[in-house]
């Protein structure tokens, strides 16, 4: 039989009518934005059969049958993969161009066969199974729903042998289940279950198939995330998570929103924002930006702030520079990542953040500028060292250019001199030496400049910027800010000093009686612009008030989420989740915006 194109198995899936198709047989009804009816498969009476149009999938809440419009075809009529498309090509007037023919059947069907099985197996379990109550509390503990979990694939690897029991039990050798890198076989020729213990989340290609899993253990050990090793179907360098789902949404936009974790893609898309993605784990490579290159002409990376967070950000900003990308840096407040920030806010938390996102060499220029880099000879040069990678990755010459402009006008280097040095080819590492850091790693600043840098909470940053572009609210912070609030002690010293003489504040005297590092601090405090939030003063001493005053019980929320994490008994678990719904209500109750008010609502109701 001829082979039918992945391009126009795209084009097919894409045009199909779902809700219509599945239509002629169930009686489904509009619920919201997707379809509800009997479950065709278990010969329910109760609409808990879902169709949703967005994803162009159906799923059951009571079997959990659940596919695409061509596994539809498969599962009701029998029919085999081609025949389906071609039934759903024949439906939607889609011509199908012909490849010449496979000699012989396809040496993979086995693998996706026996992974997809094996998908189901774990999701299963995970609804099911005693064994997976930890789990099912882990997901309690993240928001995350059991129904949500099971609509998008994920499940419970057991930690015994019970995977391989049951899969021999559906007929699947161990040979099958070895190349399909579910198993592994150890020294003395046992063969085990390669995942055990851990909350599975499944991976996709681009035709939506399961290729293989990504493990995160539920319990202390290592690695914490385990993936499928690398095999006929799987590719950790060249695939990314949700990308089958999320490609139309990125084309739509124009742009893909790349994170770090599975966590982070699946909160996002919980919130309704579908044009994300994520790497596998590791930075990410070059196949992985040419594939995302096909979908969108921009990305934005929405990565940790964090020092970790910061140089993956700058790495893979740079790759995807180098595939013609246009790159934007979103900016996360300090001690946030996606997951919890859309978690506590929704997608209104993250969309000005988004809007806001910085070029990348931008973001950069502004990091480098807050940490000092730029005073002084030495410095500059090291500054450059970190700019030029940047310059040099840019594959588009209009960009290139803006940027030799960009680096030029801040370091007054000309531009000729630094299209020199972005032209050659720089210099291996030498044998044992460090590897160079971006301008977000601590590590890497010159000894001398390490003191001038402000290291703070972003609130604590933002307050005292407020008051030291606007003294005239220092009484009111004398009044509403206690000193200990203030952390970082280059911003404590300048608040103190407030606090002392607030009607002296910036005066010469007031400055003289600072530190060399709080002058210089009071210096980019007064001229820094916020590059994201409300600029209102008001608004702006407000939220940060709020957020330092619940930063204690945040901090106590945090470390029971890290806690739980590493793992805990079932019963530390049990207290843990109550714990953890206390201080939500009290953080929620304690900020009066409307945004927390939906949030301690909602809170109120998980409690009860």
């Amino acid at each position: 039989m001829s082979l039918i194109p992945d391009e126009t198995l795209e084009q097919v899936r894409d045009s199909a009518d779902l809700v219509g198709i599945i239509g002629e047989s169930v009686e489904l009804k509009r619920t919201g934005s997707d379809y509800r009816g009997p479950c065709p498969f278990h010969g329910g009476t109760h609409r808990n059969f879902a169709v949703i149009p967005r994803k162009g999938r159906y799923y059951c809440f009571v079997c959990h049958e659940s596919g695409d419009v061509f596994s539809w075809f498969m599962k009701r009529t029998g029919m085999d993969y081609p025949t389906a498309v071609r039934e759903v090509a024949r439906r939607t007037g889609i011509p199908i161009p012909e490849r010449e023919a496979r000699s012989g059947p396809d040496p993979l069907e086995p693998l996706f066969a026996a992974v997809s099985v094996a998908q189901d197996w774990f999701t299963r379990q995970l609804l099911e199974a005693p064994a997976a109550q930890v789990a099912r509390e882990y997901l309690e503990g993240r928001d995350i729903s059991l129904e949500t979990a099971a609509l998008y694939g994920l499940g419970f690897a057991p930690p015994e042998q019970a995977f391989l029991s049951a899969m021999r039990e559906l007929g699947l050798q161990h040979r099958v289940l070895v190349d399909a890198g579910l198993a592994a076989t150890r020294d003395d020729g046992r063969v085990v279950p390669r995942f055990r213990g851990r909350l599975m989340f499944p991976i996709h290609d681009l035709r939506g198939r399961v290729a293989g899993f990504g493990g995160r253990l539920l319990r202390p050990g290592e690695p914490k995330y385990l993936n499928s090793p690398e095999n006929a179907l799987f590719h950790k360098g060249r695939q990314l998570y949700n990308l089958h789902q999320a490609k139309h949404a990125i084309r739509k936009a124009e742009q893909v929103i790349l994170v770090e974790g599975y966590f982070d893609v699946l909160r996002l898309v919980l919130a309704g924002i579908e044009h994300v993605v994520a790497p596998l784990g590791t930075a990410l490579t070059s196949d992985q930006a040419t594939l995302l290159r096909r979908f969108a002409p921009t990305a934005v990376l929405l990565y940790d702030s964090d020092q970790a967070g910061l140089r993956a950000t700058f790495r893979a900003g740079d790759e995807l520079l180098r595939h013609g990308v246009r790159v934007r840096v979103a900016t996360m407040p300090a001690g946030e990542d996606p997951d919890t920030l859309v978690r506590r806010g929704g997608a209104e938390a993250l969309e000005p953040l988004i809007a806001d996102a910085m070029d990348l060499l931008e973001r950069k220029l502004q990091l480098l500028e807050l940490k000092g880099w730029f005073e002084g000879v030495d410095h500059q040069r090291e500054a450059l060292d970190r700019l030029l990678p940047t310059i040099r990755a840019a594959a588009d010459p209009i960009t290139r250019d803006l940027y030799l402009k960009a680096v030029s006008l801040r370091t007054g280097v000309s531009r000729e001199a630094l299209l020199q040095q972005a032209s050659a080819r720089p210099e291996p590492p030498r044998a044992g030496a460090p590897a160079r850091a971006e301008p977000g790693d601590d590590g890497a600043a010159p000894p001398a400049r390490r003191v001038a840098r402000i290291k703070a909470d972003v609130n604590e940053t933002e307050l005292l910027r407020t008051l030291v572009r606007h003294p005239d609210w220092i009484p009111r912070a004398v009044e509403e800010v206690p000193l200990e609030w203030i952390e970082a002690p280059v911003l404590r010293e300048v608040y103190e000093a407030m606090r002392l003489a607030p009607g002296d504040a910036g005066s010469p005297a007031f400055l003289e009686r600072l530190s060399e590092v709080a002058r210089r601090a009071w210096k980019k405090l007064g001229a820094f612009d916020a590059k994201y939030g409300t600029t209102d003063p008001d608004q702006t001493y407000v939220a940060c008030c709020q957020a330092l005053e619940v930063r204690p019980l945040q901090r106590q929320l945090d470390a029971l989420l890290a806690r739980q994490r590493q793992g805990a008994s079932p019963e530390e678990y049990e207290g843990m989740v109550e714990e953890m719904k206390r201080l939500r209500l009290e953080i929620a109750s304690r900020s009066p915006n409307e945004r927390v008010k939906r949030y301690n609502r909602r809170a109120m109701r998980d409690a009860r």
